[in-house]
């Protein structure tokens, strides 16, 4: 295989590292079937990305059919299989799914460039739970069947969107633990690559955009980017708020948690989503605001966490503190302002519920978006403007101030690099705050973190390197500026600095 063939196509934005990767995995010489796992949530751009891979290689591409029976799966990937061999459709009459697997890799066997695609896995596991015991077979065979210079054995990627049944494949004793080279979990784009393929000029209606839909590359193609005559205010009412679009935020959520077979009292898991967009970070308080007892609602936590759509981090100072947070814009958006609202933004009134919603949209999506950014900037660009280059862990924290009988929350913490999190006495690279509101930052925030710095060195941290960050939307007062210019330990980040203007 040349290197040209592995070349990724202009249309693929970004995933770089991604397609490097599965570059890598079909370019290798072995003889032997090799398999891979490739997981990601929904309109994350899997589909596209193995297309693409598949293209470019010749290879064979089959998906999955939601609610098709098992009889209609296996007559269609017969017809994949005879086509792909250049036969008329209809030509193969495969009896079972071994079969049908064992003709699809020993077609793609017979090329140079030996790939097998299986899309959305999980839609026939639910009619033909076999399939894994099946692959784990014929996988085995292949390894003692293979010979060395007779070119690459066949090249086999299994994609699914329902996250955990994925991630269940490589686990525990299922057939295929321990048999997967590659296991990629296909995440959104950051928000720098998410600007620039939407296009967005304005770094303020880039951010939010992000704050509603997130990096998921599938979205621009149902909702548009917004006009820069409209701006973002009609954008919205247009689309997560217009139940006659495709990315009506009611619809897709409900869309997103049928994804996973595991959610099925759907009550339950939208109070939790609620109650976790409302700001009940931790499971008590999560049961708390749904009037349960915490271990009742364990186990959706843990559904949610493994499909993707929230997220459990732990305090960077303190142990067993965990932080929940809502993972997926979207979701988030559809809790706090689309479905208290529901029937009003059905019955046509969505500039109204969005004119009343504004300030819970600036108040808990926008700000803390922006906190999620700022943090995010910490971890992936602000290396460069370090004095101790790349950071370590980077994440929340609570401060006590006995004195003041008090507690600072903040909102970036970043440890130096090779320390590790709740260590005691660890050396602290970096203290920020990050705001989303009006004004602009003053001198007073940099004496609140200031303050801060002050209290992890009484409580033994090591801050003598410590840089002070400011995030802010709107920027920062002169005084400030002048003040920040003469010193090697403050930096001020505004949105153009952000979006790495």
């Amino acid at each position: 295989m040349t290197e040209s063939l592995l070349t990724k196509p202009g249309d693929v934005i970004d995933r770089d590292r991604e397609w490097d990767l599965l570059a890598e995995f079909l370019a290798d010489p072995d003889p032997a079937m090799r398999l891979g796992i490739v997981s990601g949530r929904r309109r994350h751009g899997k589909s596209y990305l193995l297309q693409a891979l598949s293209e470019r290689v010749g290879g064979l591409y089959i998906t999955a059919v939601r609610e098709e029976g098992r009889l209609p799966a296996i007559q269609r990937f017969s017809d994949a299989v005879a086509v792909h061999t250049g036969l008329r459709p209809g030509s193969l009459r495969l009896r079972d799914w071994r079969d049908v697997l064992s003709n699809a890799l020993d077609v793609t066997a017979r090329s140079s460039r030996p790939l097998l695609v299986i899309d959305e896995l999980p839609y026939l596991l639910q009619h033909s739970p076999e399939i894994p015991g099946l692959l784990q077979q014929l996988y085995d065979e292949r390894q003692r069947g293979s010979r060395p210079g007779t070119g690459p054995g066949p090249r086999l990627i299994l994609c699914g969107s329902a996250m955990s049944v994925m991630h269940e494949l490589l686990s525990g004793t299922k057939p295929l633990r321990g048999r997967a080279v590659v296991d990629l979990r296909l995440g959104a784009f950051d928000y720098r690559n998410s600007r620039a393929f939407w296009q967005i000029a304005d770094p303020l209606i880039a951010l939010k955009v992000h704050a509603v839909l997130g990096g998921a590359p599938g979205y621009r193609p149902v909702a548009g980017r917004p006009h820069p005559d409209d701006g973002f205010d009609t954008w919205l009412t247009r689309t997560l708020l217009d139940p006659g679009r495709a990315v009506y935020s009611r619809t897709e959520t409900e869309y997103l948690l049928r994804e996973d077979p595991r959610i099925t009292q759907h009550t339950l898991y939208y109070d939790i989503l609620t109650a976790i967009a409302n700001g009940a970070t931790t499971p008590s308080r999560i049961g708390a605001a749904l009037e349960r007892p915490r271990n009742a609602v364990a186990h959706p936590l843990g559904v949610l966490e493994s499909t993707g759509y929230i997220r459990r981090e732990q305090d960077i100072l303190r142990s067993k503190h965990p932080v929940i947070t809502l993972a997926d814009p979207v979701i988030r958006f559809n809790q706090l302002i689309t479905l208290p609202q529901a029937a009003a933004v059905e019955q046509g009134f969505a500039g109204q519920v969005w004119e009343q919603a504004t300030p819970t949209f600036n108040s808990k999506i926008l700000g803390p978006h922006f906190e999620d950014l700022a943090r995010d900037f910490t971890r992936r660009y602000a290396h460069v403007l370090l004095p101790g280059g790349l950071p370590g862990p980077v994440g929340t924290t609570d401060v006590a101030d006995r004195a003041g009988r008090t507690k600072h929350e903040v909102d970036v913490i970043a440890l130096a690099a090779g320390e590790r999190p709740q260590a005691p006495r660890a050396r602290v690279a970096l203290l920020g705050e990050a705001k989303a509101t009006a004004a602009r930052r003053g001198t007073g925030d940099l004496e609140r973190l200031e303050r801060i710095r002050a209290l992890l060195t009484d409580q033994g941290y090591d801050t003598v390197g410590t840089t002070l960050a400011l995030y802010s939307l709107h920027g920062f007062y002169p005084d400030l500026i002048e003040l920040a210019q003469g010193r090697d330990d403050v930096l001020l980040v505004d949105l153009p600095m952000l979006y790495g203007s």
